[in-house]
């Protein structure tokens, strides 16, 4: 039996964007979900996005004993606590609000439950640091949007987290379907959003400067590298653009190249202008469209996607081989 076999019920403190795809998923693979959240108009916004987000999950394929009605409410975090195995948290990104909350957590969980948070950026130490009980058990655990279809979850350790915790949390992950990468150290936001960020912030240059439009920038990922991203990654796309001696002869030719000052990657100020042009590039990229025809027609993509990914690429599991 493994850590993770023992754990049937999730609680999930949150339930914003991320806080509900998480719930989307832990339904869908069959674990009882108690949500927590002061909000009274959460329970709604929450069902009628679990209720969405199901022909998803449906085409995913559903675990045995799978349903909408393993899940129930319970604005109380000490009761939403009590039988507890896991813990997913959720809260607004601000750092005392996440600490306050996630020692509340440790307060009241039971002892060999997780406290996962789904944090982009803050250290698990910064986390852990006001947990009074058992902080030995506070990790990362942060996911992508939309979480019930992106399956990789970055799973961090703290200064005082126990490994034990870490591999319960990577075995319960891996039971979902999802490919937990385990980070060898803390840094500022991790793996994955640091290197969306340093694209983040290169566009904002390029929008900033004229050069071109939000559409424009987006298509040059959409049909350039990400269709070989989502295929290989960065490394493994480069080292085959390097013929047949790979990235050895791709680092001799084009080495040098890194010297020149071709990117910025500090921020620019965001000023109203840049603002300006940011906000009117994506609202007409959308147009008419509702966000939630949107968001169905990138489910359905990402679905196809995966299973194409392991069709030609099985080797892009962390634990796979080529």
């Amino acid at each position: 039996m493994t850590a993770a076999s023992s754990i049937t019920q999730v609680t999930v403190v949150g339930t914003g964007v991320i806080g509900n795809g998480w719930i989307t998923r832990f339904l869908a693979n069959g674990f009882r979900v108690v949500a927590s959240d002061p909000d009274p108009e959460a329970e709604a916004r929450t069902r009628d996005a679990v209720e969405r987000a199901w022909p998803s999950m449906e085409k995913m394929g559903l675990a045995e004993g799978a349903s909408q009605d393993n899940l129930s409410f319970e604005p109380d975090l000490e009761k939403a606590l009590a039988e507890a195995d896991f813990i997913q948290e959720n809260v607004p990104e601000r750092e005392q609000l996440k600490r306050g909350v996630i020692a509340s957590i440790d307060k009241h969980a039971p002892q060999e439950a997780v406290i996962a948070s789904s944090t982009s950026g803050i250290l698990p130490s910064t986390l852990q640091a006001d947990c009074a009980y058992h902080p030995e058990r506070v990790i990362v655990a942060h996911p992508f949007n939309p979480v019930y279809l992106m399956p990789l979850v970055e799973l961090v350790g703290g200064e005082k987290t126990d490994d034990h915790f870490v591999e319960k949390a990577r075995q319960f992950y891996e039971q979902m379907e999802m490919k937990p990468l385990v980070v060898r150290q803390e840094i500022e936001g991790h793996i994955a959003d640091r290197l969306m960020e340093a694209i983040w912030r290169e566009s904002l240059h390029i929008v900033n400067d004229g050069a071109a439009t939000t559409e424009e920038i987006d298509a040059s990922i959409v049909y350039g590298p990400g269709l070989r991203w989502a295929l290989m990654g960065p490394f493994m796309t480069l080292h085959m653009g390097g013929g047949k001696q790979g990235m050895r002869h791709l680092l001799e030719q084009f080495g040098p190249a890194l010297k020149l000052p071709w990117t910025k990657l500090e921020a620019p100020e965001l000023t109203d202008e840049l603002s300006e042009k940011v906000v009117t590039g994506c609202e007409a990229q959308t147009g008419d469209v509702e966000m939630e025809k949107l968001e169905e027609r990138r489910d359905a993509f990402l679905i196809e996607l995966q299973q194409l990914l392991e069709k030609y690429w099985p080797g892009a599991n962390l634990s796979g081989k080529l």
